[in-house]
């Protein structure tokens, strides 16, 4: 296990697959701030440069670490501490789409957007999260699992409420399903 700076996971793992442990798992784990805002850039270079690791990136649609603000991830409408009446895209900008903007790349394996919010999509979760592995044993490439999750304290919600929430709004908003994978293509 290795601690990144904020937002430098994408070229951290990279770095120590080049140089350090060329033949060990990589992985990173990041939330909406680290992966879709401060570390957008080292994301976006990893998977063009097709990086033999796997991203774990938790999209909850807001900071919940730091305290509920509005995250590159948070969908129109819902409210943040630094969007208290809900973000409008004609004042905050649109929210990110990661797996549909990565998928674009041609650097990228594997990429699917996955979800928690009951046993049979947490277990569809594990079997993503799996075959991202097997790819990267296989050297087939960068894969990236995005996993729309909850965060009941900053959706000021009861944690059922908050699963609720995911599968009704956030998963309609950020639809679930593979959007790349190159095992698919070869055939």
């Amino acid at each position: 296990m290795l601690e990144a700076a904020h937002g430098r996971a994408p070229a951290v793992a990279s770095a120590i697959r080049r140089v350090v442990n060329p033949e060990n798992m990589i992985f990173t784990y990041q939330g909406d701030g680290d992966l879709a805002s401060i570390g957008m850039a080292e994301t976006v270079h990893a998977c063009m440069r097709g990086e033999n690791i796997t991203i774990i990136f938790i999209n909850n649609g807001i900071y919940g670490m730091t305290g509920g603000q509005m995250a590159p991830t948070t969908m129109p409408g819902e409210k943040a501490t630094t969007c208290v009446y809900g973000r409008d895209p004609k004042v905050n900008g649109n929210p990110v789409r990661m797996a549909e903007m990565l998928a674009t790349l041609t650097g990228p394996a594997y990429i699917e957007r996955v979800s928690v919010y009951d046993v049979p999509h947490v277990n569809k979760a594990k079997a993503a999260i799996k075959k991202a592995f097997q790819m990267q044993m296989e050297k087939k490439g960068l894969s990236f699992i995005e996993v729309v999750a909850n965060c009941p304290t900053n959706y000021h919600m009861t944690a059922l409420e908050s699963m609720k929430f995911v599968k009704e709004k956030a998963c309609e908003f950020y639809p679930l399903g593979v959007f790349k994978d190159i095992t698919k293509e070869e055939k």
